[in-house]
């Protein structure tokens, strides 16, 4: 074995991985298209290779759903980034080792601290009565946390530490050589952002964006927690089809909708890798 790993070179040291994402994600996202194409007659008990589900999924309700679904994640989204990236910055520019050590741990909880949990806090903060509820109504009349904008207030919680996480090893990469060249060669801060510093964090900044709008993307339990599936969202939608509440003959509806969140999900990361890949050697230079 040892002697096949060597003659395969670089192949045989990623053999491994290469066949570790065959089976945990190749062989599911073959079986979602696969179940996808595939519908049963309620009547007949026959099983038959169609279009009509992936035909099902871009229209009607369900179309709504993944329109809704990706307006919500865009929109936290971009709140996400934004603040993350200013916030990232802020602890890079700090000079305490065990702050910068307490914020990143802090980030990597907050990161992961979804699903009901979050829900529960921000419904046992805010609820549907109250002092922080009415401060919100005296600016924003509609908002609810049972709505749209309660789930956009609610989903920058966990995505924001993810930005930081994300980014502040691209702005801890950026040398302070760099800063002073284009300074003694007459830049300003603002040129140097401009020229410099901007394109290189642009793609580790698209990357936050990416996993920020998957997570966001990809929730349930907040979402479902928060509205009892009054908003319609397309996780939601795969979760009442897998539990049966559909009408006969779509039961492989649920993963149609879900191969085109994959779709999506790959789309986006077509967009990311080829940026990320062109700024590497400057940051690891």
């Amino acid at each position: 074995m040892t002697r096949l790993f060597t003659k395969l070179g670089a192949w045989g040291a990623v053999l491994p991985l290469l066949g570790y994402c065959a089976i945990a994600l190749g062989f599911p996202v073959w079986a979602i298209l696969w179940e996808g194409l595939h519908q049963t007659n309620p009547t007949t008990q026959q099983t038959t290779v169609t279009f009509a589900n992936l035909t099902a999924s871009w229209h009607g309700i369900y179309l709504t759903g993944l329109l809704t679904s990706l307006r919500l994640s865009l929109l936290s989204s971009v709140i996400s980034a934004v603040v993350g990236l200013f916030a990232a910055y802020a602890i890079s520019q700090s000079r305490g080792r065990y702050f910068k050590q307490a914020v990143l741990t802090a980030s990597g909880v907050l990161a992961n601290f979804g699903g009901i949990p979050l829900a529960f806090c921000f419904i046992a903060t805010i609820g549907t009565g109250g002092v922080f509820l009415s401060w919100i109504q005296n600016v924003w009349p509609s908002f609810s946390l049972e709505t749209f904008s309660g789930v956009a207030l609610v989903y920058p919680y966990f995505l924001v530490p993810l930005m930081v996480l994300t980014t502040l090893p691209a702005l801890d990469g950026l040398r302070e050589q760099w800063k002073e060249a284009s300074a003694n060669l007459g830049g300003t801060s603002r040129q140097y952002w401009r020229h410099v510093g901007g394109p290189l964090l642009l793609p580790a900044a698209l990357g936050g964006f990416v996993l920020c709008f998957g997570s966001a993307f990809a929730a349930y339990a907040t979402a479902k927690a928060l509205t009892s599936g009054t908003v319609p969202l397309v996780t939601t939608q795969i979760a009442n089809i897998l539990s049966g509440n559909v009408i006969a003959g779509e039961d492989n509806l649920g993963m149609a909708l879900a191969f085109n969140t994959i779709i999506i999900c790959g789309l986006m990361m077509a967009v990311y890798l080829p940026l990320r890949k062109r700024s590497a050697k400057w940051l690891e230079s």
